[in-house]
């Protein structure tokens, strides 16, 4: 797969599915490693929602990744097309907002909106203070931002059963 704009435009990163999607020889084509988030950073998420006696299968870790890195592509894709639209160059974190809202993601509007709205605070105290590390500050809700997001879905489409990992 290359970095080329598909029917629509947009840069594919993110997209294919599988081990076979970075698997040709073409110098364009993006390594598996390059499209995906570090397993082990998602393993260090899931494992922040579950019980400390839990384990997490390596199939399980894998099939998060691969949802997990296609649903940033997928958010990342709307957000790059209103700012091309808007003949801007960055995407910010309003724009995110923007993307999940319009693609249905409600659930996750309000969590992200305060997460950026505590990073910016963060950003801001940091550069008053001319140092620190702003990701000290704000890795702690990364995780819990998407699984609470993600647990009042599920609670809203199912409430009588209960989650299996």
């Amino acid at each position: 797969m290359s970095d080329s704009p598909d029917s629509e435009g947009r840069l594919k990163v993110l997209g294919g599915a599988g081990p076979s999607a970075a698997s040709g020889s073409d110098d364009s084509a993006i390594k598996e490693q390059d499209r995906l988030l570090p397993i082990a950073n998602v393993g260090r998420i899931m494992k922040q929602i579950l019980p400390p006696n839990a384990k997490i299968s390596k199939e399980a870790k894998e099939t998060m990744q691969e949802c997990v890195s296609e649903f940033i592509s997928f958010v990342t894709g709307e957000a790059s097309d209103k700012c091309r639209k808007e003949k801007r160059k960055t995407v910010n974190g309003d724009d995110v907002c923007w993307a999940l809202s319009t693609l249905g993601f409600d659930d996750y509007v309000e969590p992200m909106r305060r997460y950026l709205q505590k990073y910016r605070e963060t950003e801001g105290d940091r550069a008053a203070a001319s140092g620190g590390n702003i990701r000290d500050d704000v890795r702690g809700e990364q995780g819990h931002f998407m699984f609470n997001a993600m647990d009042r879905q599920h609670n809203n489409s199912s409430s009588s059963s209960r989650r299996q990992f």
